[in-house]
């Protein structure tokens, strides 16, 4: 595991690429959780997904690299009052469960050293994602949204920050 982790913002030329990846990571979360080969939120897999919310002007969007390898990416929501949202992030499945998720979070937290506090949600089926955000990035959960469905079901995660 290399600790040689460059975030480069996210630009339209970069969406066929990321989405790739994107397509990649989330199919292998419904693979695992659902049994299924494919499954992610709407355009994950055509690019409106990366489009719509990661070249979104309030968005602050990254491609992360590995040394010089592509791995992933992530949508943040950087707000004024420095409660910060995390729309998504995502790893290609070659490099997932390696310890550069943790990595790749503690590295976002160093950047915007100023934040109150972390939100984001997460699939209520993706058991490895409640153990990232909870165990290893020390989320918890505030709120479980849509309980009885799994398929549409959320766990809402917030970190406050320490001062």
């Amino acid at each position: 595991m290399s600790d040689n982790i460059t975030f480069v913002p996210l630009k339209n030329q970069d969406i066929e690429e990321l989405t790739a990846i994107m397509k990649r990571a989330f199919d292998e979360d419904a693979r695992i959780h659902l049994g299924r080969e494919t499954g992610g939120p709407p355009g994950y897999d055509d690019g409106s997904f990366l489009r719509n919310w990661g070249m979104n002007p309030n968005a602050t969007s990254f491609k992360i690299y590995e040394d010089d390898n592509l791995i992933g990416g992530t949508i943040l929501w950087i707000n004024s009052n420095k409660d910060n949202f995390l729309g998504t992030i995502f790893f290609d499945s070659s490099v997932q469960n390696k310890g550069i998720g943790t990595m790749v979070w503690k590295k976002i937290e160093e950047m915007y050293p100023d934040t109150v506090a972390w939100n984001t949600e997460t699939p209520i089926f993706s058991r490895r994602n409640h153990h990232f955000y909870i165990n290893k990035c020390g989320f918890h959960c505030v709120k479980i949204e849509n309980s009885k469905n799994i398929e549409e079901g959320q766990f809402i995660l917030r970190k406050e920050m320490k001062r």
